[in-house]
């Protein structure tokens, strides 16, 4: 099995020890920056907590590979689930293939026609213009579902629910739940 290792800045040091930590257990590895290299690896790990995930999975547009965020020190987070120390033991569970994929639902954004990098928290729509009620119709797939005079609208993924959206006034969303949520901020 071929390991990627990605995530943000790390030292010289904990880099060397995860790939001998991966060699010693008898897994190929291979840092990486430019993510077209991620396609080559069977598993990812991802130094940096939930920052070093988030920042990865932005920029992962076409990638399928899991993913298991790493956090190097001892708070574990909501997509970095595991500590440093906690690998050695952890990659016998991936050497036994203990372990459940969880999908991580993204919201596909176009701007002015372009396509952006997925998006794994929230998309917010507002105006240019600062205390400026906006009018917008919300179609999904093409079919209308909600139209509304409000600031803005945020569309929240499971993961992002409990961050800007919530503040919103908007439900935490169970992260095994298939919806996103819809947040009218200050309606009228």
């Amino acid at each position: 099995m071929r390991i990627g290792i990605a995530g943000i800045q790390t030292t010289e040091l904990i880099s060397k020890s995860i790939k001998e930590t991966l060699s010693d257990a008898g897994f190929e590895s291979f840092y990486f920056k430019n993510n077209s290299k991620a396609t080559l690896a069977d598993l990812i790990i991802v130094l940096g907590g939930d920052r070093g995930v988030r920042n990865y999975l932005h920029s992962a547009i076409d990638v399928d590979t899991p993913v298991l965020g790493i956090s190097e020190s001892e708070s574990n987070g909501v997509l970095a689930q595991i500590e440093l120390k906690e690998l050695p033991s952890y990659l016998n569970r991936i050497k036994k293939h203990d372990y459940v994929i969880e999908d991580v639902p993204r919201i596909g954004v176009t701007v002015d026609g372009k396509n952006t990098y997925p998006v794994l928290n929230d998309v917010s729509v507002f105006t240019s213009k600062s205390a400026t009620l906006m009018e917008y119709i919300l179609r999904v797939n093409g079919e209308e579902v909600w139209h509304d005079s409000s600031d803005g609208v945020i569309i929240s993924t499971p993961t992002g629910s409990s961050a800007y959206s919530l503040s919103a006034g908007g439900p935490v969303i169970f992260q095994a739940s298939n919806v996103f949520g819809i947040i009218s901020v200050n309606s009228l």
